[in-house]
């Protein structure tokens, strides 16, 4: 007998000479051939998917993602955080050198699972923000802080417009951006260094909220990125986040307590541009136009028309600069670029937007106590 057959004998299956009566009788060690239904397959983590494929961070038709389509690759210097691939590039969590992409990245991608759940986020202890600052982290506040510090400081602005005369257009000076969703520039303050400091004065460094709430995922479901409201009523009345108030002072000088505070940042923060718009005409004499829709965001309009100027076809950046309206126009696009300010750290921008307005005030006869703001 042979030693197959003596293994089947001991398997206790039949050593008839029928093939196919042996084969009937051998255990099947795989499934059966399909087919398969990949719905019928049970996924641990599948509303944690469905979620995050709902969310911003999965949206692989946005501008974020798509800007550079017809490049074909992510130059290093955004990669870093459109991209999971950069992502992992820039810490080194795909085994290169941490802290610089040193290659262009594919395409296609997005702020993929691997950027908030990758094993080697807990090894990084710091975040290094525009600013300098070196700000600690724990396991997934390392890939939220990466990418909503922005790209630029105060230090960035300070630089540009160092040993110029205040008040004198500089045409080799161009608009400094902050970038886009800075919520953790904002979220850390004057400790941050996100905003153009004034001199002589003190900002308010990182709001600590209540004591539950201390991170990112304190507030935000970190798959669709959706708040729940709920348990901001534990201590707040309002029907809607935009509606809480946390002052009973009026910032913006209407008076009206009635509305959130969200509504005074954004009364400030209007005010602010039309100061901005009203110092190039009145005191450079160089009047401006802003298109939120194209960088880089401010233009010329030299004949005061309100169209903005163009050559060879294309619009003409503002060239009009000063160290006192680059500065301000810096704060107001910081502070504009997270809609989320009013509960991020709504204190530190009304900070940078007063100092802001009171800085432009003086050169355009503006009295302040005339506003009725409140810084």
């Amino acid at each position: 007998m042979s030693t197959l057959a003596g293994s089947h004998v001991a398997l206790g299956q039949t050593t008839n000479s029928d093939p196919a009566a042996e084969e009937a009788d051998i255990p099947f060690a795989l499934p059966k051939s399909g087919p398969f239904n990949a719905a019928d397959i049970k996924v641990e983590n599948s509303q944690a998917i469905a979620n995050w494929f709902r969310s911003g961070h999965a949206d692989a038709a946005a501008e974020a993602f798509r800007h550079w389509d017809e490049d074909e690759e992510i130059q290093p210097a955004c990669a870093t955080c459109h991209a999971g691939e950069g992502f992992r590039a820039f810490h080194g969590l795909d085994g290169s050198k941490p802290g610089v992409i040193e290659n262009p990245i594919d395409i296609g991608g997005v702020v993929d699972c691997g950027t908030c759940h990758n094993a080697g986020l807990a090894e990084i202890t710091e975040v290094q923000f525009p600013s300098g600052l070196m700000h600690p982290v724990q396991g997934v506040e390392a890939s939220c802080m990466t990418c909503h510090q922005g790209r630029t400081a105060g230090v960035t602005v300070s630089k540009a417009i160092a040993d110029m005369d205040t008040d004198t257009p500089n045409a080799e000076l161009r608009f400094v951006n902050p970038h886009y969703a800075t919520a953790a520039a904002t979220w850390l303050g004057g400790y941050g260094g996100a905003g153009y400091h004034y001199d002589g004065r003190d900002y308010s460094g990182r709001f600590f909220h209540a004591r539950p709430v201390s991170t990112c995922n304190s507030c935000h479901e970190p798959h669709t990125l959706e708040i729940a409201f709920e348990p901001c009523l534990t201590c707040h009345q309002a029907d809607s986040m935009q509606d809480i108030r946390i002052s009973r002072q009026s910032y913006s000088g209407t008076g009206d307590t009635s509305v959130g505070i969200r509504s005074d940042i954004q009364a400030n923060a209007a005010l602010l541009l039309d100061t901005v718009k009203s110092y190039a005409k009145d005191v450079t004499g160089v009047p401006m136009v802003y298109d939120g829709n194209r960088y880089p965001y401010f233009f010329t309009d030299a004949n005061g028309d309100g169209v903005v100027d163009q050559a060879e076809g294309k619009p003409v950046a503002y060239n009009g600069w000063t160290p006192r309206s680059l500065r301000a126009a810096y704060n107001w696009k910081l502070v504009t670029s997270d809609p989320g300010n009013y509960a991020h750290n709504p204190h530190y921008a009304l900070e940078l937007l007063y100092d802001s307005i009171e800085d432009l005030s003086g050169p355009l006869g503006i009295d302040m106590g005339s506003l009725d703001l409140l810084r």
